[in-house]
């Protein structure tokens, strides 16, 4: 998979997790990237874009029924 041109970025909230987190390049077209911090060259798991905005979106929606 050519992921030349993926601007990865980690969540405001993986800060404070020691290290423990995702990032995610959500720049190239039609797919969003998600690999381990900790282990960049250890794969990458590939999204269709709505796929992601659903998950993120469930995501956000059990957080803020936790609180």
């Amino acid at each position: 998979m050519d992921m030349t041109g993926a601007r990865w970025r980690t969540a405001t909230r993986s800060s404070n997790n020691g290290g423990d987190c995702v990032e995610v390049a959500d720049n190239l077209p039609g797919r969003v990237l998600v690999r381990d911090s900790k282990d960049r060259d250890g794969g990458t798991l590939t999204f269709a874009p709505t796929a992601w905005s659903s998950f993120v979106e469930a995501v956000g929606t059990a957080d803020a029924a936790s609180r």
